[in-house]
């Protein structure tokens, strides 16, 4: 079950973190992954551990947030491996403060490459799924969409707006056979959620039922469950991967 043999992947922030994690989940489930992010350091060295393992990755320097460089970056994914079967949109940064304070360079910012990010990435992936009538892309979005975080106006606005963006392309593509669905992770042991504080996880941790903080392969098994076959039927739905730290 759960077999992606041949399938071709594009995971965005795949240098760290979910990511890279997601990178390695599809890979071992029989995808061949182009890996992008920023970080070409950092893409070389998941590419080579990709390679290693037997399987085959391609690096792609992108800012998804540069709607010109995300245009070349799938145009290059499409020069090497011919078409695209599954998109992740994970792609993600901070830009912490209270609204009230917030500077618009951190409130756009943030916006663009979170959320107007995903949806440049889910517009060059579409034109080919169109094509094949066929695929699969799974939004990364957040617990915090859900049910809100002090201090991240911005982050929060960005993920539950890609929560609505999933639900508008699953309706717009269900015709064509393409599956749009979303991940909301909780709190996930990440580089993201490395600069909490010890005392901080604790106290999270004490407010999460299944008591422990989530880890990037976590997260991961659920976008390999959502890309592949047998979630053929799921479409539009925002799949909660958080320890019942929120309860839908």
């Amino acid at each position: 079950m759960f077999s992606l043999k041949n399938k071709i992947a594009v995971v965005t922030g795949a240098s760290q973190g979910i990511g890279r994690e997601t990178a390695l989940a599809l890979s071992q489930a029989g995808a061949k992954v182009a890996v992008a992010a920023r970080n070409e350091e950092k893409l070389a060295s998941l590419v080579a551990e990709i390679s290693a393992a037997g399987g085959e990755a391609f690096a792609v320097k992108m800012d998804v947030a540069d709607a010109e460089q995300v245009k070349a970056g799938f145009k290059q994914v499409l020069e090497k491996f011919g078409r695209l079967d599954i998109l992740v949109n994970n792609a993600a940064i901070t830009r912490d403060g209270l609204a009230l304070r917030m500077k618009l360079d951190d409130w756009e910012t943030v916006i663009r490459t979170n959320l107007t990010g995903a949806h440049f990435c889910t517009q060059q992936a579409l034109a080919t799924m169109m094509r094949a009538r066929a695929g699969r892309i799974i939004n990364i979005a957040s617990i915090v969409a859900e049910m809100g975080n002090a201090g991240q106006a911005n982050y929060v606005a960005a993920k539950a707006g890609l929560i609505g963006l999933t639900k508008a392309i699953a309706i717009e593509m269900a015709s064509r056979n393409i599956t749009v669905n979303a991940v909301a992770p909780g709190f996930i042991e990440t580089p993201m959620t490395d600069i909490l504080g010890d005392k901080v996880k604790e106290d999270l941790k004490t407010r999460i039922p299944l008591g422990r903080m989530g880890s990037a392969r976590d997260v991961a098994a659920a976008i390999v469950f959502l890309a592949s076959d047998e979630a053929g039927y799921i479409t539009g739905h925002v799949l909660d991967v958080n320890g019942g730290m929120y309860l839908a």
